[in-house]
């Protein structure tokens, strides 16, 4: 069936969507609510710590060879394997939530203490900044020379605030995710700079009596600044005792090898959840990841006053850029990050990827995405729920990619990481909120129907499904081409009735 999207179709599962979040329940998140298995139609206000810790030498593992194949995977899969089952250790024996283990970078979020207690936000930031070093101090240990698998270089960055806790995933993958500032902000702090250390926001900085700086992302803390947190926070846990504890853990519970096959197209039948290292994926595709621009400020605009519509804006839009994905483009999401979706697309067969085709199908899937996205703008305005400025960002790249699950059995995460998933959110970043990025390597493998539509920049704006249609297929597309025809093939019956009905001669109806 031609992978193709259609307006009917999109404003029909909108109208769903919205049907589902029409009553919307805020509360405030208190001690002992349960933050798992949060409704659609409800969400918390809470009060924390973000915690986002990132790999800084993610990259190098990817690069160890000059081409991607599967040695610079395997080593990259086992390198952040072992360091996240060190990191799942610590947070578990700190009392702090795992928010998202998203390749090179963990959020997590700090509730405890509770703000009954007296200066409950003060001891939650230096907490967070000695879990930080503790992670640091443990992650310094947990390579492996054997497998020449080095030691994790980590930059962390914390914020403090108020967060909206939602749902986040399907059946079977259900967490919370937090919308906000403080998750937003921690996240900039961590990915804002190449050296390692802790960084804090201004508001996380003043929470502990620290004065504010011009450049937090560039202010590290300062060993005396982080050894006063380590001492009030009193951890209960030491980095010896971690490390310990992972390597008798690893002996045992092995991790064994990454061993690859390839999955036949489409991806979207892909079962992740039956993944491990032994029964893992890799194979040429599409990576895309599309952002909602301007949510953070969104949310912090509306957070008090109309946090309904926050929640119904969220869950609506992420929807229905899940199903462009996967039911019309027949693409697999490998995780929702925050407000940003990320996904896998191939086209081919079970022994080989069409390239050019991938790569066609990816911008039409682009368009389509952005479509739809207008279409909920509109949907959503016309329902009173004010949208600001929202946009999209959408960013996608082709190479060799990997899916697999990491971690512990019971607690596994899902891991999609290669040099193009990198680089696609790399494209993304660097797109407005109506810009659409292509991957150097997707524009080379592209068809010169795709390369003029981006152009030598690489990035366009303002492409949606129609015009993506239209300019691959006037060039001779044959991705767009297949799509165009198809779509003609179905209304052409009507258009052909309608005409009849409308030019024949009165004569030659009796």
């Amino acid at each position: 069936m031609t992978k193709s999207w259609k307006h009917d179709r999109a404003a029909d599962h909108i109208a769903s969507k919205l049907k589902d979040v029409e009553s919307v329940t805020i509360l405030d998140y208190r001690r002992d609510m349960s933050l798992e298995n949060i409704p659609s139609s409800k969400a918390y206000r809470v009060d924390g710590v973000h915690l986002y810790a990132d790999i800084l030498n993610l990259s190098d593992m990817l690069n160890v060879t000059a081409d991607e194949g599967v040695t610079c995977h395997r080593r990259t899969l086992r390198f952040l394997n072992l360091h996240y089952r060190a990191v799942h250790r610590i947070l578990d024996r700190c009392d702090t939530r795992r928010v998202d283990f998203h390749n090179q970078r963990l959020h997590s979020v700090l509730t405890k203490p509770y703000n009954t207690e007296a200066d409950a936000e003060a001891k939650r930031v230096r907490r967070a900044v000695a879990i930080a070093q503790l992670i640091i101090d443990v992650l310094q240990e947990t390579g492996d020379a054997d497998e020449n698998i080095p030691n994790a270089q980590v930059r962390v960055g914390i914020d403090t605030g108020t967060a909206l806790a939602v749902n986040n995933g399907r059946r079977g993958g259900r967490e919370p995710l937090f919308l906000g500032a403080p998750a937003n902000h921690a996240a900039k702090m961590s990915g804002g700079g190449t050296k390692a250390g802790i960084y804090l926001t201004n508001d996380a900085r003043e929470a502990i009596g620290l004065g504010a700086v011009d450049k937090p992302a560039g202010t590290a803390l300062t060993s005396a600044e982080i050894e006063d947190c380590q001492q009030k926070a009193a951890l209960e846990v030491s980095k010896d005792k971690i490390v310990k504890e992972w390597q008798e853990d690893l002996e045992k519970n092995p991790i064994g090898s990454f061993n690859f096959s390839r999955h036949t197209p489409p991806l979207r039948t892909l079962d992740i959840t039956a993944l491990t290292p032994a029964n893992s994926r890799r194979q040429e595709a599409a990576s895309v990841y599309a952002d909602i621009d301007g949510f953070t400020a969104y949310v912090a605009k509306h957070i008090e006053d109309a946090a309904e519509d926050v929640v119904r804006v969220f869950h609506v839009i992420r929807a229905e850029l899940d199903r462009v994905l996967t039911c019309d483009f027949d693409g697999r999401r490998i995780r929702f990050i925050g407000d940003c979706l990320h996904g896998l697309l191939c086209d081919g067969t079970v022994q080989t990827t069409d390239d050019a085709a991938t790569v066609s199908t990816a911008t039409l899937c682009a368009g389509a995405l952005r479509s739809s996205f207008e279409l909920c703008l509109e949907k959503l305005e016309e329902e009173g729920i004010d949208t600001d400025e929202l946009g999209l960002a959408i960013g996608f790249e082709f190479g060799p990619m990997t899916v697999t699950r990491l971690g512990m059995h019971g607690d596994r995460v899902r891991c999609s990481v290669s040099r193009g998933v990198l680089a696609s959110e790399k494209e993304q970043t660097r797109c407005a909120g109506s810009d659409t990025a292509i991957g150097s390597f997707a524009y080379e493998a592209g068809t010169q129907a795709v390369r003029d539509l981006f152009g030598s920049k690489r990035k366009v704006s303002g492409l949606d499904y129609n015009e993506a249609v239209e300019a691959l297929s006037e060039k001779g597309d044959e991705t767009a081409k297949a799509v165009k025809k198809a779509a003609f093939a179905t209304v052409a019956p009507a258009i052909a009735a309608a005409s009849d009905r409308t030019v024949r001669p009165y004569w030659e109806n009796k």
